[in-house]
């Protein structure tokens, strides 16, 4: 009986340790992606911790702005009202949802509701020399698989070709250090 059961118990651990094994394995893991030429998820670890600069509505999604210490301090300072740049090592984090109107609160205010894409920003003025000293990328959500891929960038030139691909558009905020967002009196 002891036999037995010692083999019930290996047998429910093989087994335990499959499937458990098997859904870590099939779980993506979106800091091994990155940006051929360019950003790697894992270059922004712990970037859901950052403070909110900003958040927006555009294109039918909401996002919300987030900023590591180093850019929250640089728009604490001033810039890029003062005429200075974003220093090296400031980034930004761009999280974009698919709004949901919340039917239960006053005024039915729109929510996220499923994530669509990350954005991210990096001022690096010796990597990112040929685009305003600023590298960017997309990683694009699938809410089915639970999954990151680099984005498609709807501007081009389309992500897959480097870190560059958000410099043609954010030209227009040359004058800004390249940054569209502002940070708002709190």
């Amino acid at each position: 009986m002891t036999r037995i059961l010692s083999r019930l118990m290996v047998i429910i651990a093989v087994v335990l340790a499959v499937v458990v094994g098997g859904r870590a394995m099939s779980a993506q893991d979106r800091y091994t992606l990155k940006v051929p030429n360019g950003l790697a998820f894992s270059e922004f670890k712990g970037y859901e911790g950052w403070q909110t600069i900003a958040v927006s509505y555009n294109g039918g999604l909401l996002a919300v702005i987030l900023g590591n210490p180093a850019m929250m301090d640089a728009f604490k300072a001033g810039v890029p009202g003062n005429g200075k740049p974003f220093p090296d090592g400031a980034k930004m984090a761009k999280i974009h949802w698919n709004p949901k109107k919340n039917e239960s609160a006053p005024g039915q205010p729109l929510q996220p509701n499923t994530l669509h894409d990350i954005d991210f920003m990096v001022k690096d003025s010796k990597r990112f020399a040929d685009s305003g000293g600023w590298g960017y990328g997309e990683f694009e959500y699938d809410d089915a698989s639970d999954t990151f891929r680099l984005g498609t960038m709807t501007d081009n030139p389309p992500q897959g070709n480097d870190a560059k691909c958000g410099f043609a558009c954010h030209t227009a905020v040359k004058k800004q250090d390249y940054v569209f967002t502002a940070y708002p009196k709190r």
